[in-house]
């Protein structure tokens, strides 16, 4: 993690000139001076940004020097070179050479930076220069034309979560959901007690308690589209403060249209630069609908958890694949386990959203300071709950199988009594219900005897069934 500054006479390195004075470079490296500085000035952790977020800024990059040149701002021959290079870096051929600690400058600029460098060297390379030369193909002049950290940062984090959920949890979720509504049709039949406070409650079919895992997985994605609206609209365009100094009229609409369509997402410039860049609303509203999602599947797997208890000590009312080992000491063992590994995921997205919410409110006047963490933090969730959901779906709910536990534990349940209720009265039912309860037996015995009611009228108020809908 330390990378202290390098001697300036060592070999296998390269001398360059910035604003601060000289910087030492890796021959080989791509990146340029101000990489270097922030390589050795953020030494915090090993966290780098992801691919998918690397991936997109290469893609920025690639339709930022198109448009440019398309605009008569850039020379072809030096647009050529950079789109050449931006492609390698959405490719992820160029991966080596992003080094930048996630915890940097809050804007993003080293990583807009080290972008521009990598692409940079890179175009001269490819032009048969040396690299470090920045002719004739300059980071800042060229790469970076039209554009500025400010405005570059937000929209990357908006474009790689617009993506990242349309092609990924979208999908994902929406395979969890037909897989719980697969188990709710196969086990529809299946009566069990229900349960409120973890207490015996009315009877209800075990695919009915399927079918409202189903739906809260589908409102969960009808909550990621809500947030996707909001990721739609974008910054660039603004650069440094929403004014949109030094960028042509023209060139952020035709970047927008460009990554929209490579992404197969809906982007569009925002009708209003300084709000897109003094805030990360959009990206707080997107970390609350994952966190929702994440809150969803822990209450899930939770209920798997404790339906599949025991085998013989628990509920048992469901059997989940027992896929490993479940104890190091006890034979024979099998635990829920990837139902505990969706819990985990749960709890690590809600702590992400801490994060997001926090880095939220850092923003002073016309920019937040906290993107990076946030970015990195969005993509983690986002990639999380999406193979936390697959793996749900195809290693658990997919195998569930109902066993007799839960229509046997029905004839036992003291809460059978509610269906005598608007026949005999609550108060005679609460007796029977007590009764019952003190002496060990079952509602329909001593209804039988407490009741008054025929053995006929008793069988049609019990059946578990009926009691599973409206009456």
């Amino acid at each position: 993690m330390s990378a202290e500054p390098i001697a300036l006479d060592r070999p296998g390195y390269r001398t360059e000139v910035d604003f601060g004075g000289t910087v030492v470079v890796p021959d080989s490296a791509l990146w340029g001076a101000q990489t270097q500085r922030a390589i050795e000035t953020f030494t915090i952790s090993d966290l780098r940004l992801p691919r998918r977020y690397l991936g997109a800024l290469g893609s920025l990059k690639r339709a930022a020097a198109r448009a440019n040149a398309d605009l008569g701002l850039l020379d072809p021959k030096i647009s050529g070179a950079i789109v050449a290079a931006a492609g390698e870096v959405a490719d992820g051929l160029l991966d080596e050479h992003f080094r930048v600690d996630v915890f940097q400058t809050g804007s993003g600029t080293n990583t807009n930076m080290n972008a521009n460098e990598v692409i940079a060297n890179r175009a001269n390379q490819l032009l048969g220069m040396p690299l470090g030369t920045k002719h004739p193909v300059h980071p800042n002049d060229h790469v970076n034309l039209g554009q500025s950290s400010n405005d570059v940062t937000p929209t990357v984090v908006h474009l790689t979560a617009q993506a990242a959920i349309a092609h990924r949890l979208v999908p994902a979720f929406t395979h969890l959901a037909r897989s719980l509504r697969t188990v709710a049709e196969a086990t529809d039949e299946v009566v069990k007690p229900g349960r409120t406070h973890l207490q015996d409650a009315v009877p209800i079919r075990l695919g009915q308690e399927f079918l409202g895992h189903a739906g809260q997985i589908e409102r969960g994605i009808a909550r990621f589209r809500a947030a996707q609206s909001g990721l739609a609209e974008v910054a660039l365009g603004g650069t440094a403060i929403g004014t949109g100094l030094n960028a042509h009229p023209e060139f952020a609409g035709r970047v927008v249209a460009a990554l929209a369509a490579e992404f197969e997402v809906e982007l569009r410039e925002t009708e209003n630069h300084f709000q897109a860049q003094n805030n990360l609303d959009a990206v707080v509203f997107t970390s609350g609908a994952l966190r929702t999602a994440a809150v969803s599947l822990l209450k899930i797997a939770d209920d798997v958890r404790w339906m599949s208890s025991g085998p013989r000590a628990g509920l048992g009312e469901i059997e989940v694949p027992g896929l490993s080992m479940g104890s190091s000491i006890m034979p024979g063992k099998t635990n829920p386990i990837v139902a505990e590994a969706v819990c985990q995921v749960a709890a690590k997205v809600t702590g992400n959203d801490a994060t997001i919410a926090l880095a939220g409110g850092r923003g002073n006047f016309e920019l937040t300071v906290m993107s990076p963490v946030v970015a990195y933090s969005l993509l983690e969730s986002i990639e999380l709950l999406a193979g936390a959901a697959t793996v749900f779906a195809d290693r658990c709910i997919s195998g569930i199988r109902a066993t007799s536990a839960g229509p046997a534990a029905v004839e036992r349940s003291l809460m059978t009594v509610t269906a005598l209720a608007p026949r005999i009265g609550y108060d005679r039912a609460a007796a029977i219900a007590a009764e019952a309860r003190a002496d060990g037996r079952t509602i329909r015995d001593v209804a039988l005897d407490r009741a008054e009611l025929g053995a006929d009228e008793l069988s049609e108020l019990l059946d578990p069934r009926r009691m599973t809908g409206p009456s």
